[in-house]
């Protein structure tokens, strides 16, 4: 961990020695993913366990790291939830622990063939899929993150340049330095793994300029990092910018039903992509149930911001402005429209979302369909709530993030996200005639 911080401190004396230091990992990367990628299961799952084993066995010095992150966290003043965010604890430890065993249970997608069709030559024709090779993955605050992000990537078969924010060096390298340590143990590659040593802001714009190394960027933070790395980055990036999700309530909806999405999802966790941000009623059942809602909502303490018809029947409600209609709150903060039908709520989202995750409460097969066909987003539901969006409630396991992007991923990225697929032909001496 010392030798990490210390390199940092010599890293962002030039922007020659940044440009060299880059260089050489992504080198090193492209190296490693040759051997990654011919890895069978079962020394990648020997890898993450012994990763896992590292990370139990260094609790102390991961929490005395972190404990000097923290330290300079309170002392340039970051806000309570940034701190929470930066702060590793025994409970999260366990949770890194027990993230790489899901990871290693998980099936692997490498090497799968699928797709097997036979031509009129005789040939067989199907997809495998294959790692996507180095992948660079750009992220803020969580320390967490370093050991996720390297336990997808080693199980997909990729190697890896990790990225933290600086508030988090001193936790990134003393998990950089386990993850070295359960490498080494299962003989693969040290640069299978990389954590970027220096915090100079110009080892990011490096790493996203460099498509000679690394195959895909992807960025886990906020709007300013993500926007800066689709507006600089020369490599693909895999990425979400916002997560301004809509729940639409129809007037056939049960309004049992109703009520219970649009609590849950408003209120089950409030600084999440997933969470519901604009809420849209049908007139005709707005009246009915808007005060129960407001009802709930002020019990969890949300604010409520509404339309004039809406705050014809929620009179406390605060006028929402235009702002409101595009705003990802990740707060207890909900912007309510009162709609008449699903031309206009399918238009609002159309308009306003951000093609994460829109939801449709109905009885109404007919309109179920028609929401699931024309909203374009990444994640279309039908009553349910929005916080389902998630790899691990679809059956995916981990997952390194969510993409709103339409190529190469969409939505929730997990193992196979982090594959492609190559064309395998299978002959047995055939010739084209």
């Amino acid at each position: 961990m010392e030798n990490l911080t210390g390199m940092s401190r010599h890293l962002s004396t030039s922007g020659a020695d940044i440009d060299a230091y880059m260089h050489e990992l992504g080198t090193q990367a492209r190296q490693a993913s040759t051997v990654l990628r011919n890895l069978d299961t079962a020394r990648k799952n020997a890898a993450l366990l012994a990763i896992a084993r590292h990370l139990d066995t260094a609790r102390d010095a991961l929490i005395e790291a972190n404990a000097q992150d923290l330290e300079r966290g309170h002392q340039a003043g970051l806000d309570a939830a940034l701190l929470d965010r930066l702060a590793l604890d025994e409970t999260r430890i366990d949770g890194m622990i027990e993230g790489l065993a899901q990871v290693a249970a998980l099936p692997d997608p490498v090497g799968e063939i699928d797709g097997l069709r036979s031509r009129p030559s005789g040939i067989q024709v199907g997809h495998m899929r294959v790692p996507l090779g180095v992948i660079g993955i750009i992220y803020e605050s969580r320390p967490n993150v370093t050991v996720e992000a390297a336990g997808l990537c080693l199980k997909s078969g990729n190697a890896c340049i990790l990225r933290g924010g600086s508030e988090a060096r001193d936790s990134n390298a003393a998990i950089a330095a386990c993850i070295a340590r359960g490498l080494a143990e299962a003989g693969l590659p040290a640069a299978a793994a990389q954590v970027v040593a220096t915090t100079d802001r110009a080892a990011v714009g490096r790493l996203i300029s460099m498509p000679e190394h690394v195959d895909v960027i992807i960025p886990r933070g906020g709007k300013s990092l993500i926007e800066r790395i689709s507006r600089e980055a020369r490599v693909p990036v895999i990425k979400h910018l916002d997560g301004v999700c809509h729940v639409y309530v129809d007037a056939t909806a049960d309004l049992d039903k109703a009520l219970a999405i649009a609590v849950n999802a408003k209120t089950h966790r409030y600084g999440t992509c997933n969470t519901m941000e604009t809420l849209l009623l049908d007139a005709p059942v707005a009246a009915e149930l808007l005060p129960r809602l407001a009802e709930a909502y002020a019990r969890h303490g949300v604010e409520l911001r509404g339309c004039e018809r809406t705050r014809e029947i929620v009179a406390d409600a605060a006028p929402a402005t235009e702002e409101d209609w595009q705003a990802e709150y990740l707060a207890p903060i909900l912007a309510i429209r009162i709609v008449d039908g699903i031309e206009t709520a399918m238009a609002h989202i159309d308009r306003y979302g951000s093609q994460h995750t829109d939801a449709i409460v109905t009885e109404s097969y007919t309109l179920a369909r028609r929401f699931m066909t024309e909203v374009d987003s990444s994640s279309v539901m039908v009553n349910a709530s929005t916080r389902f969006a998630d790899g691990f409630e679809y059956g995916l396991g981990a997952e390194i993030g969510i993409s709103t992007d339409k190529l190469h991923v969409r939505g929730p990225v997990g193992l196979e996200g982090l594959t492609t697929r190559k064309y395998v032909v299978l002959g047995d001496g055939h010739v084209r005639v």
